[in-house]
């Protein structure tokens, strides 16, 4: 159905009628993949506009994606051929060709972020960042991706779902007759928006590094569990729905580690990577207080001491006023001798 019309019952008569790709002096560009470009993009814009509100730099960001894109990348398509139904029978060099042609099967979101995560980690490992925030900014702008990049599923007519009669279902038409399903696409784009929006207000209110991307999981977890129910072309392994089981891990794994957090321990605000200059310059300013203080006080006993010296009535060479004036003054007496007198050898 990659060239059949679009529909959706509930905008009336308007008829979406386009080819997934275009030509431009001979090169075919495919709707897909600018769209996935632009969700990208927006992505980078939004995650460098925030990098200052988790701790890091817009350097960072850049180094960030010099790790993360290529695994992601790779990520997304070995997550989907690991678990296609392909036959890798034949030849291994035709079989590596055919797995490298990602425009040949598709891409699978996990695998990305799987990929990306792993990317994550050794740029926090190499760079002396701590992973937590460096995950935190990543899983915002991965919403704003998903979200725009599923509108490439709609222009290619994929990822919809099973036949409905929902008032908001998508017809497709070909040589065939129109025919009605879920716009899965729609339901996973707008599930995106909506939980970013939620994590974005939330930012400034999170108790912990990493617990953005926790919630991530959590939400797309649940989400996907639902979605991918609904969807005619799930990866499988055997009976079971792939991303199914992915999401059903992340919901529980994500609840998990948000009720320990949140339990069992007790976060302070400078905790987070964000305030770790704050709470360095904190740190500083309490002990030039403290050194203030003790300087002070030495300065204090000093000036005690002092007075107590004064009030005694002790001259610093240790003789009293009275004796001073009592003691008579003894003249030194000068004795000269002659050499004659005392027999000086002048050898």
């Amino acid at each position: 159905m990659s060239e059949a019309s679009i529909s959706f019952p509930i905008l009336g008569d308007i008829t979406f009628d386009f080819s997934s790709s275009f030509t431009i002096f001979g090169w075919s560009f495919h709707w897909y993949g600018i769209i996935i470009a632009v969700g990208f993009l927006l992505a980078v814009l939004y995650v460098m506009k925030r990098s200052k509100h988790f701790g890091l730099t817009e350097d960072n960001i850049i180094d960030l994606l010099l790790y993360t894109v290529p695994l992601a990348f790779v990520g997304l398509r070995l997550y989907y051929v690991a678990f296609s139904d392909w036959d890798f029978s034949g030849n291994l060099w035709q079989n590596f060709l055919r797995i490298i042609k990602v425009w040949e099967g598709g891409l699978a979101i996990y695998g990305g972020i799987i990929g990306g995560l792993i990317g994550a980690f050794i740029f926090s490992k190499r760079k002396k960042i701590k992973l937590g925030p460096v995950a935190d900014v990543g899983a915002l702008g991965l919403m704003i991706g998903q979200a725009v990049g599923r509108w490439g599923n709609f222009v290619n007519r994929e990822a919809f779902g099973i036949k409905t009669d929902v008032p908001w279902k998508m017809g497709l038409t070909n040589a065939y007759g129109t025919f009605y399903y879920h716009p899965t696409f729609l339901y996973e784009s707008l599930w995106n928006i909506l939980g970013f929006i939620l994590l974005h207000a939330y930012t400034k209110k999170r108790k912990f590094d990493g617990e953005i991307f926790i919630l991530y999981l959590g939400w797309y977890g649940l989400g996907r569990l639902y979605i991918e129910g609904l969807r005619t072309d799930s990866l499988m392994i055997g009976t079971l729905r792939v991303s199914q089981l992915v999401a059903l891990v992340c919901l529980f794994a994500s609840i998990g580690i948000i009720f320990y957090n949140r339990l069992s321990k007790h976060h302070e605000p400078e905790e987070l990577w964000l305030n770790r200059d704050k709470a360095v310059d904190l740190e500083n300013q309490s002990e030039s207080t403290l050194n203030l203080v003790e300087e002070e006080s030495e300065d204090s006993m000093l000036i005690d001491a002092l007075e107590a010296l004064k009030n005694s009535n002790l001259h610093i060479d240790g003789d009293t006023e009275e004796d001073s004036e009592d003691t008579p003054v003894v003249e030194p007496t000068i004795v000269v001798f002659h050499d004659e007198e005392i027999g000086t050898d002048s050898q």
